[in-house]
């Protein structure tokens, strides 16, 4: 895809998730809660949209700080694995992390723990030349992807954001929900204050789509100064939800993909919803992304 050596740079968003099945939530309190084997998985925002991309074949470039760690070492050779290309900048606060809960009916609940990571002074370009290269920036709500973020449209780059749950208020997320061209976020966060969270990031940013998810209820594509379309779910046939765990990623980069391709915004959300479904009858954090053949063969 383009003309560039680069499709897309992903920047920020690596960590490992520890996934624990437990029957329902919210958990019943216990002193103590016998659960399956726990097991780890390469998760978080940044590794999911890359992962995907790359198995719908977008050539794509993943930068992010991690730990001289166990976790920071799983990451690696998980992108390694897939023949992902990845810059790992070492940071002493250690890599991202997360325990999720995880029920039967696929629902899922993140104890998040971001470590405060700080991008060392000696680093600060580490995403430079690979910036220069790229066709697209895929920037990741993490503090260290601030400048990043503004080089990336003072440069031209055309840019997509994952505002995950944002409530539409919390202004940690505005920076990046005003600057992207592609907004992405969960409807959940917002409820019934949709039309005018969206509103506000037409109003005060320079999206042309902002994309909101809303799980089994399927997505609304926003485009600015048009309307706004439903698309309902995907039901796969013989996979059903097990594991919500990354979906909202799966369904971001195929919709990126598609969008790279130049899809219309609904076909960009049909790629979406049927990588987003794969996503959930997977057991596990971004462990058999969707690809381009077998996404093709279900839309």
């Amino acid at each position: 895809m383009g003309t560039t050596s680069l499709d897309v740079l992903a920047l920020g968003g690596v960590g490992v998730d520890t996934i624990i099945r437990v029957a329902t939530l919210p958990v019943p309190f216990a002193d103590t809660v016998h659960v399956p084997p726990m097991v780890r998985y390469v998760g978080h925002s940044g590794s999911g949209w890359a992962l995907g991309l790359h198995a719908l074949e977008v050539h794509t470039h993943l930068v992010d700080l991690v730990g001289d760690d166990p976790e920071g070492l799983l990451a690696r050779e998980r992108f390694a694995a897939a023949g992902l290309p990845f810059t790992g900048v070492v940071v002493p606060e250690g890599t991202k992390r997360s325990v999720n809960l995880v029920a039967d009916d696929g629902r899922r609940m993140s104890f998040h723990d971001g470590r405060g990571q700080a991008l060392p002074a000696a680093q600060v370009d580490c995403h430079r030349s690979l910036l220069g290269a790229a066709r697209h920036a895929h920037v990741t709500i993490n503090d260290w992807t601030r400048p990043a973020l503004r080089e990336a449209v003072a440069s031209g780059h055309s840019v997509s954001t994952d505002l995950n749950d944002w409530d539409g208020v919390n202004p940690y997320h505005e920076e990046f929900a005003f600057a992207a061209d592609l907004v992405f976020l969960s409807a959940v966060g917002v409820t019934e204050r949709l039309p005018e969270v969206v509103g506000r990031v037409f109003d005060q940013g320079r999206a042309a789509l902002v994309v909101s998810t809303a799980g089994a209820a399927g997505c609304r594509v926003h485009v600015r100064g048009g309307s706004s379309t439903d698309v309902p779910a995907a039901a796969l046939p013989g996979r059903p939800a097990v594991d919500s765990n990354g979906a909202g990623d799966a369904f971001g980069s195929a919709f990126l993909a598609a969008w790279l391709s130049g899809a219309d915004p609904v076909e960009c959300a049909r790629w979406g919803v049927v990588a987003g479904a794969w996503a959930c009858a997977t057991p596990g954090t971004n462990a058999d992304p969707i690809d381009l053949p077998t996404l093709r063969s279900l839309l």
